[in-house]
């Protein structure tokens, strides 16, 4: 089997967001830029990345010169300094990146970063607190947003769907959420089809909006 190789990527800003988005890109087999203007921050992760710089993120001639300009992708994780996050975007829009990942620590913040040319604006303190809400509530085992209203949940199955096969049960035409894979027995997750039945100490993963999702979740 032919290697995996994945686009190099730049990430600008190592505090914990960016330190741990570079380090996992690592561990993935991705090779990654590692830039910050802290030098202490940059010396704490130069052993675990490949390249790590101390350079004034701020300064485009800084960016040219370690050729960002070069990468197809780049990730901005400052989010402590508005204005540097917003310069540094706009930056890489002149640099012609053709795909601009950028932190957003607030709505407003997210607006001003998409009218400057990020292509995609993340809010991870924001979906992370949404997680964790859905995961305290104690009836959802895992829970990812996959758009703005809509989500893929780990759930043990709800009374309707337990111990009839899936075509047969309601939840997909009274709920409008969609069982895709079902766990049994600790083995590993499989698709599910119209046929599979549900028993109920198994896991399933669900997709569908939202506020479905809850609703199938707080009435079971």
């Amino acid at each position: 089997m032919a290697e995996i190789r994945h686009e190099p990527v730049v990430v600008i800003g190592l505090g914990r967001f960016g330190s741990a988005l570079a380090l996992e890109l690592e561990r993935q087999g991705t090779e990654v830029l590692a830039i910050d203007n802290v030098d202490r921050r940059v010396q704490d992760l130069s052993s675990q990345l490949t390249h790590a710089v101390t350079a004034d993120c701020t300064d485009v001639e800084a960016l040219r010169q370690l050729g960002v300009g070069d990468f197809h992708r780049a990730v901005v994780a400052i989010g402590d300094h508005l204005e540097d996050s917003i310069l540094v975007t706009s930056m890489l829009v002149d640099l012609e990146v053709a795909d601009i990942w950028a932190k957003a620590t607030s709505a407003h913040h997210g607006r001003i970063l998409e009218r400057v040319g990020a292509h995609h604006v993340v809010f991870p303190e924001q979906d992370m607190g949404q997680r964790v809400a859905h995961l305290v509530s104690g009836n959802v085992l895992d829970y990812l947003k996959i758009d703005a209203d809509f989500a893929l949940a780990k759930l043990r199955p709800p009374r309707e769907i337990v111990d009839v096969p899936l075509a047969e049960s309601t939840i997909r035409s009274e709920h409008g959420v969609t069982v895709v894979a079902v766990k049994k027995d600790g083995r590993s997750f499989t698709y599910a089809t119209n046929e599979t039945v549900v028993s109920r100490d198994d896991i399933v993963l669900a997709v569908g909006h939202n506020d479905d999702i809850e609703r199938l979740v707080d009435g079971d």
